[in-house]
């Protein structure tokens, strides 16, 4: 009896285990956007088609204390989040970026905010 009781706690257990495994297999945590999907951002050389401007793109992130990130990726960031505001907005192209982050002091939490602008075009 013992043995039965056993098996049944053992198996119970690595029934669950394998659920709870199998489960988090089949989760991409690292879902990311595709990238040719999303519109580029062209310099002014790169227009060569007429356009018309949809609109301009501004998105602010305010990080409060300290933060770890690089001016890479802060760029990376920035540029990022221009191509997906684009896409919502159907446009075609991003043109005249600007990514940037200052540093402010508020009273007497220290807080770092980066700003990414830009203008999403549609192509004629």
């Amino acid at each position: 009896m013992p043995i039965i009781c056993y098996l049944r706690r053992f198996g119970l257990l690595s029934l669950v285990t394998v659920a709870l495994l199998a489960g988090c297999a089949g989760v991409d945590s690292n879902t990311r956007d595709d990238a040719s999907t999303l519109p580029p951002i062209l310099t002014q050389d790169e227009v060569i088609r007429p356009y018309v401007k949809i609109g301009r793109i501004q998105i602010t992130r305010e990080v409060f204390k300290t933060d770890a990130l690089n001016n890479t990726d802060v760029y990376d960031w920035g540029t990022a989040a221009l191509r997906r505001e684009a896409a919502k907005m159907g446009a075609d192209a991003i043109i005249f970026p600007e990514i940037n982050g200052s540093y402010i002091m508020s009273v007497v939490i220290p807080s770092t905010e980066y700003r990414a602008t830009g203008v999403a075009i549609k192509f004629k």
